[in-house]
């Protein structure tokens, strides 16, 4: 009988085929191909799976698990055959092939010669391409703060900021629109060192940042705007320091300097912060009652310049003294709301 001359490795020269040690270490004993239909005549009687060495590791970027692992299928080498051939038959890589039975690029191939048959490198699973965060809005109502919106959408402050062109001195108003950022898009902030202690505002100290940081969080609990806050740091900033002072002029007591003759309560109650402070704002919610008349109790307070709308409160012998303060308020609001 005629013998069939053995092929070389036609179509690609050895030059074009990476060295089989290329080929990363997962493509080898991965999922096998069943012989079926026409390709079936080659086929080998069944026999055990061959235990194919992975190639040495080097450096290749990572390649995505396969679910699952089969062991491989085998086929009988021909006379004429070529791993190209096979490979292409069975819908495989021929550089796969070669890798998973430790073939070389100029390795030669023999009738009788059994190979593992593996999918190709292309098979493996790649990873999804990351998506772009979704944003929705939230329109700004009265009493909103930026960290406010960004704590209910539970993402960062500075993401907010981020995504609205924003900086932490910036002032939002009822009505503008911002753009929330998704939480997967709001890395969480870095926690702060053990030594540093709580943040303080330009011009203050500990105390009066931790004191003009009260003010906004009530004003917050009792929905007061932004410039409602601003008007209550101004006047206890006027007045006290921003320190709660158990003294002032005559009977006057605490952030505020509210009197007890004049029924601002008692001295124990003028001195506990944040009922005083609830005193100021005034409203349905003043523990206080009606009288005196806190900021919210006072007719068109919004409408009023910002001395102005303080004096109605605290009825000062130096009203204009309050405006030189709505700035720096301004700053502080920015910095600790």
């Amino acid at each position: 009988m005629r013998r069939l001359p053995l092929s070389p490795l036609p179509s690609r020269r050895a030059s074009s085929w990476p060295a089989a040690a290329v080929w990363p270490a997962a493509v080898a004993g991965t999922i096998a191909l069943t012989l079926t239909g026409e390709n079936a005549a080659h086929a080998a009687p069944p026999a055990p799976a061959l235990a194919v060495i992975p190639p040495a590791p080097r450096a290749v970027g990572p390649i995505a698990p396969l679910a699952a692992t089969i062991a491989a299928a085998t086929y009988t080498v021909q006379p004429g055959d070529t791993v190209w051939a096979i490979a292409r038959a069975h819908g495989l890589d021929p550089a796969a092939v070669s890798a998973a039975n430790g073939l070389g690029a100029d390795a030669m191939i023999r009738p009788g010669q059994v190979l593992a048959l593996t999918v190709a490198a292309a098979a493996l699973a790649a990873p999804a391409p990351p998506q772009a965060p979704a944003l929705t809005t939230h329109e700004v109502r009265p009493g909103d703060t930026v960290s406010a919106i960004a704590r209910a959408a539970g993402v960062s402050v500075d993401a907010v900021l981020a995504a609205n062109g924003l900086s932490r001195a910036s002032i939002i108003y009822p009505g503008d629109v911002l753009q929330i950022p998704s939480s997967a898009a709001s890395p969480a902030p870095a926690p702060a060192p053990a030594s540093v202690g709580p943040a303080t505002a330009p011009g203050l100290d500990a105390e009066q940042s931790e004191n003009a940081r009260l003010i906004i969080r009530i004003g917050r609990e009792l929905g007061v705007s932004d410039r409602g806050i601003l008007i209550a740091l101004g006047t206890a900033m006027q007045e006290s320091w921003l320190r709660n002072l158990d003294w002032g002029d005559r009977d006057s007591l605490g952030l505020f300097q509210q009197r007890p003759s004049a029924g601002w309560g008692s001295a124990e109650q003028i001195l506990d912060r944040e009922r005083s402070t609830r005193v100021f704002y005034g409203g349905s919610s003043d523990p206080n009652g009606p009288a005196p008349r806190g900021l919210l109790d006072i007719p068109g307070w919004e409408s009023l310049p910002y001395a102005d709308a303080a004096q109605a409160v605290q009825i000062s012998a130096y009203p204009d003294r309050y405006a030189q303060w709505e700035q720096p308020a301004t700053v502080w609001l920015a910095v600790l709301g």
